[in-house]
């Protein structure tokens, strides 16, 4: 089922003969079958930044419907295929192929972030069992990996692409999901117990990629995207494989792994192939920009960037301020960074801001806002230890709303802060096989995102999750807070900071995981008492500072920093801050913190 590149030149940008249509189509199938008429479609890129695959969405179309058929011979319709998104043009065939043959995909990570291969298998047991699925589907390489993961779970198949392409049709006609049907399981990232399945339904999904293409991107047939975001996470699957073909537009994609090890490679197949819209969480335009200074002279040009959306997680202004440096004498427009809010639970996009208008930084005084719970402004005599710059991302989509409410449930005006609840046609119906979860999200017909933040003329500003809200004598401490404070000191590495409270039976406390960069025992002696230092001044109040070697952090699938894994490493006694952690299970994605 390989695709080969016999075709060198990339998809081209925009159709000739095709009208161009913006979302609003009723299924994932009927989207593609419209895309399928013109010429656009996928080109994939290797490590060396050269056309390994280009997938045109007819060829897409024509390969997805040909394997529907041997899946629906083989499959009971509405089953489960658990399936590893490696960023090819074979992963692509097989969610496409499912949507074909009412079969449900749940994508799989790639077995990086997830503590080597014992992790791995561990997550994606628990992936394949909660989707309970009736295959695990995965390159040839991997298949050793899924094997063992499948091990003891009654009835799962595991089958690489060339025994895919080997079933028989033995005359099956494959049946398209209806409008009514279910669409994929898409799992959270972050979870210390089982991750939750999310059901994306063909109706809630279209819905957002409407919003998304129509009103949040406002896309137009001269636009092409660009991607190095991972498949199995909610902002490379919908924003990147399925909301530019909703608008029939070619997109260019990097592989994760390519992408950590060459930055500057994004922003270069972006420029040779003239790339619009793109999207990164804030330490993947803190990399490119940290490497900016390797960037060749006429290798760069970002002028044609309009949409350079950040999301994924909270929005560092730091990291806005240091691209922009770096690449605005590259042609970059600081007005294209597109701050918005989403989550798997509403399919992906919450919230966009107005395209084109400049992002807004609030200094938050955040004594007061400790204190109080007010995001009080600060003034010319906060010091600067004690601000906090918060960005807002945007308004709620049309047909969607967003509420920020008091413990009592009641809304809240702007600038206090309170819990954030969001409703509308894109939100799911829940976890898959998991009432409780599913039940326990929803307050009627609002979703309880989990998420804490406040309105600001407006809009949404994200101040980070409740359940990592540290409380000591009755203050709120937001661990990001300490974490952006510690990054700052010398010697300890930038994004290797965790902070969390632990309950020792005598009340919380806080406790601050920091990566060190290498060093002997009296520089490890001066730089803990730095650290504790700038938690005191910071946090206004003491901490358990523990120095661990590189690449100690734990972080999800989708590349963000996964606290309560961190802590379940403190609780268990994981960090040696002399003799340093083994090697073992090192998170691929830490070198980008690097």
């Amino acid at each position: 089922m390989a695709v080969n590149s016999e075709q060198s030149l990339a998809t081209p940008t925009g159709n000739k003969n095709l009208d161009h249509r913006v979302g609003d189509f009723s299924t994932l199938a009927d989207a593609l079958d419209y895309a399928a008429r013109g010429e656009t479609g996928y080109t994939f890129y290797d490590l060396r930044g050269e056309i390994a695959h280009v997938l045109p969405y007819a060829d897409l179309r024509e390969r997805a419907r040909a394997l529907a058929d041997r899946l629906a011979a083989r499959f009971e319709r509405g089953a489960r295929i658990a399936v590893i998104a490696e960023t090819s043009p074979d992963f692509a065939t097989v969610f496409f192929a499912c949507q074909y043959a009412g079969l449900v995909p749940a994508p799989m990570p790639m077995p990086i972030n997830l503590g080597g291969k014992e992790g791995y298998i561990n997550q994606a047991r628990q992936m394949i069992a909660g989707a309970k699925a009736a295959a695990a589907v995965g390159p040839a390489q991997l298949t050793g990996f899924l094997t063992e993961a499948v091990a003891g779970l009654d009835g799962v198949e595991t089958l690489d692409y060339a025994a895919l392409s080997a079933l028989k049709a033995n005359g099956a006609a494959a049946r398209p999901f209806a409008p009514d049907e279910h669409c994929y399981i898409q799992y959270s990232s972050g979870s210390t117990s089982a991750p939750k399945g999310v059901i994306g339904t063909q109706a809630s999904v279209s819905s957002n990629l409407t919003a998304i293409t129509r009103h949040g991107m406002v896309c137009t047939p001269n636009d092409r995207a660009a991607s190095w975001l991972p498949l199995y996470h909610d902002m490379g699957l919908i924003g990147f494989l399925l909301a530019p073909m909703a608008a029939q537009m070619s997109v260019d994609f990097l592989a994760t792994s390519d992408f950590v090890r060459r930055p500057l490679l994004w922003l270069r197949i972006m420029t040779e192939s003239g790339a619009t819209i793109t999207y990164s969480p804030s330490f993947g335009y803190e990399l490119a920009a940290k490497r900016a200074a390797r960037a060749e002279p006429g290798a760069i040009n970002l002028a044609p960037v309009r949409v350079a959306g950040i999301g994924g997680d909270m929005v560092r202004p730091e990291a806005l301020d240091a691209f922009a440096e770096a690449f605005g004498p590259f042609g970059f427009k600081r007005a294209a960074f597109t701050p918005s809010y989403g989550m798997a639970e509403a399919t992906l996009a919450i919230s966009f801001p107005t395209l084109g208008d400049d992002v807004i930084v609030d200094e938050v005084d955040m004594r007061h806002y400790t204190r109080s719970g007010v995001a009080q402004p600060a003034s010319a005599i906060t010091s600067p230890e004690h601000k906090r710059g918060f960005v807002p991302c945007g308004r709620a989509l049309p047909g969607h709303a967003i509420e920020v409410r008091d413990e009592d449930g009641a809304a809240l005006a702007d600038r206090i802060v309170g819990r954030i609840f969001i409703k509308g046609p894109s939100l799911t119906p829940g976890y898959f096989s998991d009432p409780e979860a599913s039940a326990a999200m929803y307050a009627g017909e609002w979703l309880d995102t989990g998420d804490m933040g406040y309105f600001l003329n407006g809009q949404i500003v994200i101040t980070g999750r409740a359940k990592d809200l540290i409380i000591i004598n009755g203050r709120n401490i937001w661990p990001q807070d300490i974490e952006w404070a510690v990054e700052k000191v010398d010697g300890v590495r930038s994004g290797g900071v965790a902070a969390f409270s632990v309950d020792d039976g005598r009340g919380e406390r806080i406790v601050v995981v920091a990566e060190r960069r290498g060093m002997d025992d009296a520089a490890r002696s001066a730089l803990k008492r730095e650290v504790s230092a700038v938690i005191q001044n910071a946090a206004g109040a003491a901490a358990e500072v523990v120095l661990a070697r590189p690449h100690s952090m734990v972080m999800t699938s989708s590349g963000k920093l996964s606290r309560a894994k961190v802590k379940q490493k403190y609780l268990d006694g994981a960090f040696d801050e002399h003799r340093g952690e083994s090697e073992a299970g090192r998170p691929a994605l830490a070198e980008a913190r690097g």
